[in-house]
């Protein structure tokens, strides 16, 4: 064709009316499309902190063959922190058709001791920067608590509600929480990793606690972790009041009992909250159930399926 020859074609071309498309080929908007939630799992599910420890190569195996969307990795869970450790979970993830979603980590903003502050913000700007080489968006931050209970089945004996230190005030532990995560926001925004604050015991074992730490803080880079299973009595109003912050969620079951305690949860209930507000990220199954965890995580899957369809 010349090159006359091919602009008279182009200009007819143009000229032609445009047919509209039949309704049904219209794509919808995003917005109408994406009205359920992905799901997750905890590496956590498989592994309570007793020996043997699954690995995460194992438990996104497991979450490929139940086609379930992401993994949510429990940083104490990891083999190591070396780049070709974190790069090879990456690999293998992206292999298996997984997303890495989260990182759960650990770290403790309550406390008198500066020096013991400051290691906890240094661990969570590390925790950020493994996240970013994963490619992992969102890590999940604790408040840290009082350190007056004996250990964490203590903790769980006084239901969570743990002794403010004896010479401080619950002012002093919000505004030690505060500050340390206002001095990891700037790592978080500079990752790209998004801070999810729990409802994990100390100062955010009520809404009250956790939103007056998540509302003091003016940032894109911080939401709320709503975990399911950690308001102990009246959950749902609960689980209501943190809802519209909230930027991640993890879903307790305790198939075959719990671990610590059992809450017979209806997820119905729960997607109809998180749906009011319009949540659209992911919901990770956290299994800590006493049956096998292979049978726990699939009975999870298959029940939140059905709740958040």
């Amino acid at each position: 064709m010349t090159t006359l020859a091919r602009r008279k074609f182009l200009s007819s071309a143009w000229a032609l009316p445009v047919l509209a498309a039949p309704l049904s080929s219209v794509a919808k908007p995003i917005s109408e499309k994406s009205g359920q939630v992905k799901l997750g799992v905890s590496s956590y599910s498989y592994w309570h902190f007793r020996p043997p420890k699954v690995s995460i190569e194992t438990v996104i195996d497991k979450t490929a063959r139940l086609g379930v969307e992401g993994v949510d990795i429990l940083h104490r869970q990891m083999d190591s922190e070396k780049p070709e450790y974190l790069q090879k979970l990456k690999r293998h993830a992206f292999l298996n058709g997984v997303d890495l979603i989260s990182l759960s980590i650990h770290q403790d903003f309550v406390s008198p001791d500066s020096d013991s502050r400051k290691r906890n913000v240094e661990h969570t700007k590390k925790c950020i920067e493994l996240a970013y080489q994963m490619g992992i968006p969102c890590i999940r931050l604790n408040s840290g608590r009082w350190g007056t209970a004996k250990n964490f089945n203590h903790l769980m004996e006084l239901r969570g509600n743990e002794p403010i230190l004896k010479g401080y005030t619950l002012k002093d532990g919000f505004r030690w929480c505060i500050d340390c995560i206002e001095e990891c926001l700037p790592k978080a925004a500079e990752c790209g990793v998004h801070l999810a604050l729990e409802n994990h015991w100390g100062l955010t074992r009520t809404p009250e606690g956790l939103l007056h730490i998540a509302n003091a803080i003016e940032s894109p880079w911080l939401g709320v972790l709503m975990d399911t299973g950690n308001f102990l009595e009246n959950p749902y109003d609960k689980l209501e009041q943190i809802a519209p912050k909230t930027t991640f969620v993890q879903a307790k079951t305790y198939y075959g009992g719990g671990e610590w305690y059992t809450l017979n949860l209806d997820y119905d209930r729960i997607a109809a909250i998180l749906r009011k507000v319009g949540y659209k990220g992911y919901v990770s199954i956290e299994f800590e159930g006493k049956a096998p965890a292979d049978e726990g995580v699939a009975k999870s899957v298959a029940m939140l399926r059905k709740a958040f369809a």
